[in-house]
């Protein structure tokens, strides 16, 4: 009745774009059914032989239809997993078995609120006294996790980790066929007990350890650093200090630092009491980035350069350069800010930069890397050759994020040049994060590799993954797949070597 009530006074008003439901979860951002393995796709060209394991991308997918606002960003964990064995494909698509899923299908209606979606104003106050009445009452039990891990995927001690910063991540096994296991929340063997972790760890391709963040919203310290040795075992939590708490999707990684950014995207709880969102765009705040020596074991001497009128969801590589005494930083500079949480009448503009900080004096430069405006595209999710993470590359490979927020290609930038060569899926066709594999561990040339992404027909409404080689932008094979890929998130690849060492 208290919900009924609730949606009642909700639906008296239409809802902003970023939480409409016929907006956020609509054509192929809608959701789809599980698939178990279908083996034996029709293949178009030739899967080249150094392909031998499995693609995962993630996704969100809601279990059940909103009853109320809803975000994108809301929908529960889908991992979309595409095995390649001796020129042969199979595909199948699972949820992540979540606590929240779980028990949302038990009583087979939405009961957890979505944070985006419908957290916002007076509505967002009653949604969470709702949600904990509920849990008093013996309806739910929030502690075993809220999480929906829908966000991205690491594979990382010989297990994959599907992962959202609003949970601990979950471990998923791949079984011999292709198909996939919930295991369950993974807390690093109990080191884990009392944090999140980001959606963005980074592996280092040198050290094979992983580095992690942990926010909290509502409570001082509002940001942790931790590391992970090969073997899992955690380093000690740094706190890092922070006057308020900062919405951090993403960080980056260099031979020797962390690079931690503290932009103007904040978390103020108090806007749900005037009616507003929690997260919002401060503009009296300085951006700035924090550098931090990876193996450091306190925050004491950390380095803050601030960078003015920067936001970066997403960040594609850093490297250091000490005869400049500057750490560079690539990723995607976004306006307005906030504009995936809130709406705006200004469109959204994603550009791919490259900010200097200066280690010695504090200061930082910002530049667009595709100078000339004409040739501006906006530039988001992807990633450059992994083997290469935290060292100097000359390539990123970026989604063409137009018409936002479909994409309709994705670019091979040369990040020194700013020389763009695109690769478009066709008319109404669109995709995801275009994957890079590498041919091997040490490639002579950091483009010898291959391009892999989900691409959708919107006029025959049929999916396919694309292989395209990386050199070159040319279309090695597609595989056509059993059943529709919505719009996702981001994946990973997991050779055959490490399907079988498998925890």
């Amino acid at each position: 009745m208290a919900e009924a009530a609730l949606v009642s006074h909700e639906r008296r008003r239409p809802f902003p774009k970023t939480t409409d439901p016929r907006v956020q979860i609509t054509g192929n951002f809608s959701p789809v059914q599980e698939q178990k393995v279908r083996g034996q796709l029709p293949v178009n060209g030739t899967i080249p032989e150094s392909i031998e394991g499995i693609y995962v991308r993630n996704g969100a997918n809601p279990l059940l239809e909103p009853v109320s606002g809803h975000h994108f960003f809301d929908g529960d964990g889908m991992i979309h997993a595409l095995k390649i064995e001796k020129g042969s494909a199979s595909y199948a698509c699972r949820f992540t078995e979540t606590e929240r899923l779980k028990q949302e299908r038990v009583h087979g209606r939405p009961l957890f609120p979505k944070s985006i979606g419908e957290l916002h104003g007076h509505s967002g106050i009653a949604r969470l006294l709702l949600f904990y009445a509920r849990g008093l009452c013996g309806l739910l039990d929030h502690t075993k996790g809220t999480g929906v891990a829908n966000a991205s995927l690491v594979y990382f001690n010989d297990r994959l980790l599907a992962l959202s910063e609003d949970d601990l991540p979950y471990q998923v096994r791949i079984t011999p066929c292709g198909d996939l296991e919930t295991v369950g929340r993974y807390n690093f063997n109990g080191q884990l007990k009392h944090s999140t972790m980001i959606a963005h760890p980074k592996i280092d391709p040198v050290s094979k350890e992983l580095f992690a963040l942990s926010y909290d919203f509502v409570q001082k310290p509002y940001l942790k650093y931790f590391r992970f040795f090969p073997d899992g075992e955690k380093s000690p939590d740094i706190d890092i200090p922070l006057p308020v708490p900062t919405m951090m999707h993403d960080f980056a990684i260099t031979e020797n630092f962390v690079v931690i950014p503290d932009q103007q995207v904040v978390f103020k709880l108090q806007e749900m009491l005037r009616g507003g969102s929690p997260v919002i765009y401060d503009k009296k705040k300085k951006s700035r980035f924090g550098i931090l020596n990876k193996s450091a074991t306190d925050a004491n001497d950390m380095i803050w350069v601030e960078s003015p009128d920067a936001f970066f969801f997403h960040f594609w590589n850093a490297w250091e350069e000490p005869e400049s005494d500057e750490v560079v930083v690539i990723g995607s500079c976004m306006t307005p800010p906030d504009s995936i949480f809130n709406e705006h009448d200004e469109s959204l503009q994603s550009v791919l930069s490259e900010i200097r900080l200066n280690l010695k004096t504090g200061k930082s430069t910002l530049r667009p890397i595709i100078q000339e405006p004409s040739n501006h595209v906006n530039l988001e999710v992807g990633m450059v050759n992994r083997n290469l993470l935290g060292r100097q590359t000359s390539y990123a490979y970026l989604a063409i994020a137009e018409p936002w927020p479909k994409i309709s290609g994705f670019a091979k930038v040369d990040l020194l040049t700013g020389e763009v060569k695109k690769y478009m899926y066709g008319d109404k066709r669109y995709g995801g994060e275009p994957f890079f594999l590498p041919t091997e561990q040490n490639c002579e040339a950091e483009d010898d590799g291959y391009i892999l992404a989900f691409v959708h027909d919107e006029k025959t409404w049929k999916s396919e993954l694309h292989i395209v080689n990386a050199k070159n932008l040319q279309l090695e094979a597609s595989v056509k797949l059993p059943s529709r890929v919505p719009y996702g998130f981001h994946g990973t690849f997991i050779d055959s070597r490490g399907l079988v060492n498998q925890a």
